[in-house]
C-alpha cells in the first residue's frame, strides 16, 4: 500500500457503522476493488462485507479461496473462487467489486525490519466518524450473554444393538 486511512473513534463499533464508514470511504477513494476479511475477531458477525456491497450497490462475492482480476478498473472482472458444501464454486463480478476472504486465500508472510521501517514512513491519514458524515453510535444493546447449561458426559457403547436400546430406552429419541 502507498497510504492509510486510520478511522479513530471511542464508540464500539457494529458492523452497520463499519460498514457506513467503509462506504463513505468508497465513496471518496473510489477503489477498483475493495478486500475485507471473512468476519472481525471482537464479533464474529461476518456482516460487514455483505453490508457494505448492499450500502455502495457493488457486486460481491464471500468467503473468497481463491481471486484472479484481468481488465483495468472501469472494463475489468475478479474471477473469485468459493468453497461451497458440494465443492467449489467460481463466480465472476464486475468492477468495482467487494469481497470477503476465508482463510484459505493467501498465507501471510512474516513482516521483515527493513519492510516495518518503509511502512512506518507512509503517509497516514487519520479521520473521525464526523469528517466522513457518518454516525456510529451503536444500535444495538447486548441484554445478556450467558453459557450454555453443563451436559453430562458422553459415553461409549460397545456396538449398535447397545446403542440403539439406549436411544430408545433412555433418551427415547427413536
Amino acid at each position: 500500500a502507498d497510504r492509510g486511512i486510520l478511522v479513530e473513534t471511542t464508540e464500539e463499533l457494529q458492523p452497520l457503522a463499519v460498514a457506513k464508514l467503509l462506504k463513505a470511504l468508497v465513496d471518496k477513494e473510489q477503489p477498483g476493488l475493495v478486500i475485507l476479511g471473512k468476519q472481525a475477531i471482537d464479533d464474529d458477525a461476518n456482516q460487514t462485507g455483505q453490508m457494505l456491497a448492499a450500502l455502495a450497490d457493488l457486486p460481491q462475492a464471500t468467503f473468497a479461496s481463491k481471486v484472479e482480476v484481468s481488465g483495468t478498473d472501469a472494463e475489468g472482472r475478479v474471477q473469485v473462487t468459493r468453497e461451497v458444501d458440494g465443492g467449489l464454486e467460481t463466480i465472476s463480478l464486475s468492477l468495482p467489486a467487494v469481497i470477503t476472504t476465508d482463510l484459505r486465500l493467501n498465507e501471510p508472510r512474516y513482516v521483515t525490519l527493513p519492510n516495518i521501517m518503509k511502512a512506518k514512513k507512509k503517509q497516514l491519514d487519520t479521520l473521525k466518524p464526523e469528517d466522513l458524515g457518518v454516525d456510529v453510535k451503536p444500535r444495538l444493546k447486548t441484554l445478556k450473554v450467558s453459557e450454555p447449561p453443563k451436559r453430562g458426559a458422553g459415553i461409549k457403547v460397545p456396538d449398535v444393538a447397545t446403542l440403539v436400546d439406549k436411544l430408545k430406552n433412555e433418551a427415547k429419541v427413536i
